[in-house]
């Protein structure tokens, strides 16, 4: 039997998967000068070229007026986004679709209509359903406005989920979903694992996304609106947002068992699902301290019922009729 050297096996191992970025860089405080020093060090590390006259639709988590500076993305990183996107000369719109409510109500709750105040950037309910058969074989309607963007500008807040553990970059991109039917999906296709299976489902069928994680001042202890203040001074950067959040993960000292979406994740083997498939260009996962950073002691099924369903549907088509009422 012949047998072969060494190097005739390398030869023969299949090349390794290239690994995939997560920029990981500190930002102390939402200063604008720190801000931008902090992303664009983000976007170089990442390699992130934006192509002058493409649409780009940054998508904060603007998830309920109620405790709104804590429970969606910090005005000041809307704002640091979208004017350092303006200087590469993109069109930038920003847009989210709150489950109850619609996006420019919990913007003012936010702050975020006074912040971006002064800059050429519409504020935009993720509406206009289309309707996507999902690989599981689910029907979900996602907004025209995210599914005609050149490029989606995935902004979530780093925090504690009474449903998902701990929420990120992949749960963010849920908000694509356009308003009642994130609430009708929930009681649709119940919670946990199914839930997470459906989000991650969506990515697919989103526009090229780039996800840049506030982790400055993230919630901690319950969430995804009651939670409370966590200062960890961080901005996470990828073209990948399963790799996003298991960077994350593994830096709070997570198992993927604790996680829904992670466990899904692996259980799909999408790209990112585990440590070993991410570098890390700037800081390295050894080098951050969240331990200050508290995930909530047990998990609960979020609520969404009937009624309120119905009347959030009501609600937004009154505001529909004012707004043709009106002539916009």
């Amino acid at each position: 039997m012949t047998t072969r050297s060494a190097a005739d096996v390398q030869q023969t191992t299949p090349k390794e998967r290239p690994r995939i970025p997560v920029a990981l860089a500190r930002c102390p405080a939402y200063e604008p000068d720190r801000l931008a020093e902090s992303i664009q060090a983000c976007w170089k590390a990442l390699g992130r070229v934006f192509r002058p006259g493409d649409t780009v639709l940054v998508k904060p988590n603007l998830v309920t007026s109620r405790r709104a500076h804590l429970s969606c993305t910090h005005p000041q990183v809307v704002r640091a986004v979208c004017v350092l996107l303006l200087d590469h000369g993109v069109r930038v719109q920003v847009g989210d679709s709150p489950a109850f409510g619609t996006a420019g109500q919990v913007a003012r709750a936010a702050g975020l209509t006074e912040a971006l105040a002064d800059l050429p950037v519409p504020v935009r309910n993720l509406n206009r359903p289309v309707s996507i058969r999902l690989a599981g074989g689910l029907q979900v309607g996602i907004s025209r406005h995210a599914l005609e963007a050149d490029l989606l500008l995935n902004l979530p807040r780093l925090k504690a989920h009474s449903q998902m553990f701990i929420t990120a970059a992949v749960k963010n991109l849920f908000g694509c979903v356009c308003g009642v039917r994130k609430a009708l999906a929930h009681m649709r296709h119940g919670q946990g694992d199914d839930l997470a299976a459906l989000i991650l489902d969506l990515q697919p069928h989103l526009p090229p996304t780039i996800s840049l994680l506030d982790a400055v001042t993230a919630m901690h202890v319950s969430g995804p609106a009651s939670g409370e203040p966590c200062h960890l001074g961080l901005l996470a950067a990828s073209d990948n947002p399963v790799a996003l959040d298991t960077a994350i993960y593994t830096a709070l000292g997570l198992h993927p068992e604790q996680i829904p979406l992670w466990r899904e994740a692996r259980r799909k083997n999408l790209p990112g699902h585990h440590s070993d498939q991410i570098t890390t260009p700037l800081l390295s996962l050894e080098e951050l301290d969240l331990s200050a950073f508290h995930p909530p002691e047990c998990l609960s099924p979020v609520s969404f019922h009937p009624r309120q369903v119905v009347k959030s549907m009501c609600r937004r088509a009154w505001l529909g009729l004012r707004a043709v009422a009106a002539g916009r």
